[in-house]
């Protein structure tokens, strides 16, 4: 049976590396220097050159050379990646002047908190909306040998793959919850800000991992229909608020009618039959809910005709 080929190199993880004070190495390697001069001088004479003398002090020389070449410095939040010829040794994260073996080569990595302000994305929502989203990840390195080694280039990894997942939760979730009477609606783009904002930061995560990138928050910052169906879906949502705002209306009016009619019945007002209570529902509910102010007409008569 064939195999498949290995297409992805093997995982890194980070190894922490010990260095030593930049500085006690700066005085060691100011001294050698010194110290080599001081014998290449005493070498040199009119008399000829001494070789003993002089041999040592190119050496201390060089060494102290060599000295200089392994020091480096870090920021606070950096983190500096030595390797020898190409291969990984370790990482250090200790900042200051420090000291490393001078044929190690030290590429530095940001461990500070980034923002990713993502661009506006036309997608389709769970219904198949056409919608505009846009979101801003706060993201920073965990793992410097993934960053460095397991992906090409770590910024530019993080910005495809946050479009990536911000596509693929647009997808998930509908723009905006449907007129329904469900006793658990499902959660929508629109309406479940904290909800959505979790599940972008779980999907942004499994995918950052490759790259050694942890994900620090992750929020919607422009939702909205697209152009081409952004008036028919206003149309459709002024329409629900006012279906909305006509049901509480009525149920409101429908209570008050009972109580008035409850109210005049147990005080013994007025004894009304079922034609003119009727009458009067009929009234007291075209008063409390006509969308103007209904002028009344005043009977001044007997209540019977």
């Amino acid at each position: 049976m064939e195999r498949k080929a290995n297409i992805q190199g093997p995982a890194h993880e980070e190894t922490p590396i010990g260095t030593a004070n930049g500085f006690l190495m700066l005085f060691v390697a100011l001294l050698l220097l010194a110290g080599g001069a001081l014998l290449l001088v005493q070498a040199i004479s009119t008399f000829g050159i001494r070789w003993t003398p002089f041999v040592l002090g190119i050496g201390l020389l060089l060494a102290g050379v060599l000295a200089l070449a392994g020091l480096y410095t870090l920021q606070p939040n950096e983190a500096a990646i030595l390797q020898l010829f190409g291969a990984y040794r370790g990482t250090s994260r200790v900042p200051g002047l420090r000291a490393t073996n001078p044929f190690y080569s030290r590429k530095k990595l940001s461990l500070r908190a980034r923002n990713l302000n993502g661009d506006r994305l036309k997608v389709n929502d769970k219904r198949g909306n056409p919608i505009e989203i846009a979101a801003v990840v706060v993201w920073h390195v965990d793992d410097t040998a993934k960053a460095a080694f397991d992906v090409d280039d770590y910024e530019n990894f993080v910005k495809v793959q946050s479009e990536a997942a911000v596509r693929h939760l647009a997808s998930s979730f509908a723009y905006d919850a449907e007129d329904t009477h469900d006793a658990k609606p499902e959660p929508t783009l629109l309406g479940s800000a904290d909800i959505v904002a979790k599940a972008l930061v779980h999907e942004l995560q499994a995918r950052l991992e490759q790259a050694g990138v942890v994900v620090e928050e992750a929020r919607l910052t422009h939702l909205a229909y697209a152009p081409e169906i952004a008036q028919v879906m206003l149309r459709r949502q002024q329409a629900e608020a006012i279906i909305a705002a006509r049901q509480k209306i009525v149920h409101g009016a429908v209570s008050m009618v009972q109580m008035a009619l409850s109210e005049l019945s147990a005080k013994e007002v007025v004894t009304l039959d079922d034609e003119r209570k009727a009458a009067m529902v009929s009234n007291l509910m075209t008063v409390l809910c006509a969308e103007s102010d209904v002028q009344p007409v005043i009977n001044t008569g007997t209540l019977y005709t």
